[in-house]
């Protein structure tokens, strides 16, 4: 028996997050390889300033990151994530007004990484490998009592390709939605016997990581056979390739800067299967379209 989703999710120094409505969580990658140009900043202050505009958009979540974990993306070790990220986390909660109080959470599978961002005062800790690169990882945020993102993922991004580039090497499922929620309630006990508290933990399908464009729509489609197993769902699909293809499905490949309005239709449908935390690129257009579509579905029972 798995508990039901939380009023709030649960962060690491008394913050935490309600799931009152849908909720922005801005991507803010201090990065040079990220695949969209718009999420990213190689220098403090340009990534300062892309992270106060996610706040006055209406962002209630910043999520800063410094690895990309595109397709192909080579990995970054630790003290180049650490000099990457920690200047951002130290100058938001050394800001003035609003921006400081932002919750942080930190994209990364590495523990050391996530036990300095969390002593800088970040309050989550965003792990696209579900805790199975370094288990770890669980324990730091457990200790902390931090908020957890745990997805789903086929492949690491060295061995993956975009959605939309799939061919003979395609992954390969019986059944997408059953195998990934099987994974991700797996993931969640792992967290729960490590000390992380089920109030904390949050599960990300992983749109667009080792899926094929019809296995991610299959996902969106039964999205309420993820919200069932009893966490909040975090929707992570802005801007991706198959987001792409299926706005536009006569183009074999669209660049990443058209997308925005596929991008919005995937987060309103995946609101409505049951997603209440959206991992965004652009905050103020997705904040008033989730709005909106909360406002027409109404609150669920």
């Amino acid at each position: 028996m798995h508990p039901q989703a939380p009023p709030r999710w649960q962060l690491a120094h008394g913050r935490a997050i309600p799931l009152d409505r849908p909720r922005l969580m801005a991507i803010v990658n201090v990065t040079p390889d990220s695949f969209y140009a718009g999420s990213r900043a190689r220098d403090l202050g340009p990534a300062l300033a892309l992270a106060g505009r996610a706040v006055d958009d209406g962002a209630d979540l910043l999520d800063i990151g410094g690895e990309s974990t595109r397709p192909g993306a080579d990995r970054v070790g630790e003290p180049e994530q650490l000099a990457r990220v920690l200047p951002l986390v130290e100058a938001i909660r050394r800001a003035d007004g609003p921006l400081a109080r932002i919750p942080i959470s930190i994209d990364t599978t590495l523990p050391g990484v996530a036990e300095a961002a969390l002593g800088a005062g970040a309050d989550a800790v965003n792990d696209v490998s579900g805790a199975t690169e370094h288990p770890e990882i669980l324990r730091v945020a457990a200790a902390h009592g931090a908020g957890l993102v745990l997805m789903h993922r086929a492949r690491p991004p060295g061995a993956d390709r975009f959605s939309d580039e799939y061919a003979a090497d395609a992954p390969r499922y019986a059944d997408v939605v059953s195998e990934v929620a099987a994974f991700l309630r797996a993931r969640a006990d792992a967290a729960l016997g490590a000390g992380v508290a089920p109030g904390s933990i949050l599960l990300d399908p992983g749109l667009g990581f080792g899926k094929t464009v019809d296995q991610n729509l299959q996902l969106l489609r039964r999205g309420v056979e993820l919200a069932a197993l009893g966490y909040p769902v975090l929707s992570a699909a802005s801007r991706k390739s198959f987001v792409g293809r299926a706005g536009c499905p006569q183009s074999p490949r669209t660049d990443p800067a058209d997308r925005l309005p596929a991008s919005i239709a995937f987060s309103v449908l995946h609101l409505r299967a049951g997603a209440r935390i959206f991992r965004v690129h652009d905050v103020a257009p997705q904040r008033q379209a989730l709005l909106a579509a909360w406002a027409i579905l109404g609150e669920p029972d």
